[in-house]
């Protein structure tokens, strides 16, 4: 566990802003980045901001952007990929499995997936791709898009930020505050689990 702690710290201070910019948008965008930890990145990354790395309304703002763009990037590639991707075989980094589970998300949310699909890891890298498939209309796709990515973007980076300017040494605790954020992140799929019907094979 300490090397989680060390690896994040480390990788968001030798990428820089740049580079978890660079993360985000392929996380939100690219079917490939469903496997970065945006969730925890961002709580990094403000927490470092608030440490003076560098300045946290910079870094908010390049993230939102590449939130936005990264959503539309995927909702371009399912438009112009479509069903294809539903018979394409699985690969190291693609799983057909993590299209489904996102398509039965759709199935249950309709277009508000895409606000919800910001906090849960996978779905928000495949909600998008899935809405350019169903030919989801452009103006509510950009407005779940803002608004998601604003709320998630701006609510994580500030946590680590306020956490990080407020709480005595907060860095001493800085590993179980990541480690509950990835646990929060996985327990809506979790959920989403266990609350399936169980079939009775007879």
């Amino acid at each position: 566990m300490d090397f989680l702690h060390f690896d994040l710290i480390q990788l968001v201070t030798t990428v820089g802003v740049w580079g978890v910019v660079g993360i985000i948008f392929i996380e939100t965008g690219i079917i490939f980045g469903f496997f970065f930890p945006g969730d925890s990145l961002l709580f990094t990354a403000g927490f470092l901001a608030s440490q003076n790395f560098f300045n946290v309304t910079t870094f908010i703002t390049l993230a939102f952007i590449a939130s936005i763009v990264g959503n539309c990037t995927g909702y371009l590639f399912g438009k112009k990929v479509g069903e294809k991707l539903f018979t394409k075989e699985d690969s190291l980094f693609f799983k057909k499995s993590y299209l489904e589970k996102t398509k039965h998300f759709f199935d249950e949310h309709g277009n508000k997936t895409i606000f919800f699909a910001r906090f849960f890891p996978i779905i928000r890298t495949f909600a998008p791709v899935l809405a350019g498939i169903g030919a989801m209309p452009l103006k509510p796709f950009l407005f779940y898009t803002i608004f998601g990515g604003a709320v998630w973007i701006c609510g994580l980076t500030l946590l680590g930020y306020f956490l990080g300017k407020t709480i005595p040494d907060v860095d001493k605790y800085l590993l179980p505050i990541i480690a509950g954020i990835v646990i929060i992140s996985l327990l809506p799929g979790l959920f989403h689990i266990l609350k399936k019907p169980v079939v009775n094979k007879q």
